[in-house]
């Protein structure tokens, strides 16, 4: 990470993508986020992929991370990420992934460009060095 990185805020935002209702880790992620220095925002529940990536490149967010447990990762993660590539912003976005996924989808999921997957019991200091080890430098 270079000094300029290490001086500015990153920018997170937090998303609840498809008909998935369960947003206790989202909340407890985003507080940690915003406590560790991020500048979060929060999607709410039950958002569309193109609604995600709306939001990602209005914001300008060097971080997505998308929680879902609904078990449709296969299908719902791969649409955010070609919005992204259609918007040119999968580049200079880092993709996260938090929920319960299967091993065997994890390693696809980060063959199509997610960067890393975070599942129950992953701990917040782990995630946040992550973040700042790999945040995509801005000019």
């Amino acid at each position: 990470m270079s000094i300029n990185q290490e001086q500015r805020t990153i920018r997170c935002l937090v998303a609840k993508v498809g008909l998935d209702g369960h947003d206790r880790g989202a909340h407890v992620i985003s507080r940690a986020f915003r406590d560790a220095g991020f500048e979060v925002i929060y999607s709410g529940l039950h958002r569309a992929p193109e609604e995600i990536v709306q939001a990602a490149v209005q914001e300008d967010v060097d971080i997505l991370g998308i929680s879902i447990l609904s078990g449709a990762h296969d299908t719902l993660v791969p649409e955010i990420l070609d919005g992204l590539k259609e918007y040119d912003a999968f580049d200079d976005t880092l993709v996260l992934v938090g929920g319960i996924i299967p091993d065997d989808d994890e390693e696809k999921l980060k063959e199509l460009g997610v960067a890393e997957v975070f599942g129950p019991g992953a701990s917040m200091e782990s995630m946040i060095e992550f973040v700042r080890e790999n945040a995509p430098e801005r000019d």
